[in-house]
């Protein structure tokens, strides 16, 4: 039995674990480091967790995407059922808040979609310490790959800083993972 292009979108189902996330915007739109944005997502995000917990083992929010690494609760698979929480809480706070959004296409007007957000996100289950550690350098990275800064520690919206202070990165030599982070490959 082949792949069909119409067969329906799967996720992992492990229960329990950690996991990266990619979240985009739609039409990457750079908007979500804005006042207003970062507002918005940080009490939809706190929202999310009281009724569906999960621990941030670290995050990278930059203007038109994110990057987070989740680990959930044991016996607990639904991070699908979290960011949907997230996106379309987000979207009614952000909308109210006088942001705006891109222009609706037939397509999601008819599926009652914003223009805010990309349908669905790109997720990896972590496999091991090593893939962990991976992820989460390549997280504290990203606003250098994107020329954003040049600096890890010059970008204010990622849980670098959280490392610094709580001594997991005691002033690492970002040039000496560079190469091991631009050989990941992970979609954006």
């Amino acid at each position: 039995m082949g792949f069909s292009p119409c067969s329906p979108y799967r996720r992992a189902q492990f229960e329990g674990g950690y996991y990266f996330f990619t979240v985009v915007t739609h039409q990457r739109r750079a908007f979500l480091t804005n006042e207003c944005a970062l507002a918005c997502l940080r009490e939809v995000w706190e929202e999310t967790k009281q009724c569906s917990y999960f621990d941030v083992v670290a995050l990278c929010l930059l203007p038109d995407h994110l990057h987070c690494v989740w680990k959930l609760p044991e016996g607990d698979c639904d991070f699908s059922l979290r960011w949907s929480r997230i996106k379309a809480g987000f979207t009614r706070w952000y909308l109210r808040s006088s942001g705006d959004e891109c222009g609706q296409s037939s397509s999601r007007t008819r599926k009652r979609e914003r223009g805010i957000w990309q349908r669905r996100f790109w997720e990896h289950q972590i496999r091991n310490e090593k893939d962990l550690q991976r992820h989460v350098d390549y997280i504290h990275y990203n606003p250098v790959k994107h020329g954003l800064v040049e600096q890890v520690e010059d970008w204010p919206w990622s849980t670098y800083h959280r490392y610094i202070r709580e001594g997991v990165y005691p002033s690492r030599p970002w040039h000496d993972i560079q190469a091991e982070c631009e050989k990941m490959f992970i979609r954006e």
